[in-house]
């Protein structure tokens, strides 16, 4: 129970600093609507479910990256970071309690960006929205393990992008393929490897 009255203490801390300063999401929304718009007017008339497929689901993960590059600014700018690490609770609270603060985000973008795809393009079908649900655990469990360890580095706007994108790349395929066994399982091992190994992730930075 102290376990999960920190991880919700953490996201909701993430959750109000956003109701206040605004930042994060409206940065999110304009994001993946500009790039839908450009998508819908650069892509030539007729193409191929899978072509609309594909540029949802990079308009989905560049959307991802811009709230987990936002994850840890509060801290950083702060200087908090190491005061949240020295905290008295399990450091995978931390963890945890991130990834939800950013997948709280990330539903929010989704749920103006699915409705805008589906009005540019052919529509959203169950089983996409199944494996964006599936995704966005993985995006999330992931890129927040990896915006921990580019917090504290020098060139953290650039590292995070390199250890990010190529982990991504597996999402990408099983969401445009619809493999949700794929995605399930994604989530089940990087979730777990993710919270690992956190503790020792944030005791090198």
């Amino acid at each position: 129970m102290t376990y999960l009255r920190d991880v919700g203490a953490l996201a909701r801390k993430d959750l109000l600093l956003e109701l206040r300063a605004k930042e994060t999401l409206p940065a999110m929304l304009l994001f993946v609507v500009a790039m839908l718009t450009i998508f819908h007017f650069a892509l030539p008339s007729g193409s191929s479910d899978a072509a609309t497929l594909g540029l949802l689901w990079s308009a989905l993960v560049l959307t991802a990256l811009l709230g987990l590059t936002r994850a840890f600014v509060a801290e950083r700018e702060q200087g908090m970071f190491d005061a949240l690490v020295l905290a008295p609770c399990d450091r995978s609270a931390i963890w945890l309690g991130k990834s939800l603060s950013v997948l709280a985000f990330l539903v929010c973008a989704e749920a103006v960006a699915l409705p805008a795809f589906a009005l540019f393009f052919s529509g959203v079908d169950a089983r996409t929205v199944a494996a964006v649900a599936l995704a966005d655990l993985g995006i999330c469990t992931v890129g927040t393990l990896f915006g921990a360890m580019a917090v504290a580095g020098r060139a953290r706007e650039l590292l995070l992008p390199l250890l990010f994108l190529p982990a991504a790349i597996p999402i990408v395929v099983g969401g445009v393929g619809g493999y949700l066994w794929f995605l399930a399982l994604y989530d089940v091992l990087f979730a777990v490897l993710a919270w690992a190994t956190f503790e020792y992730v944030v005791a090198e930075t």
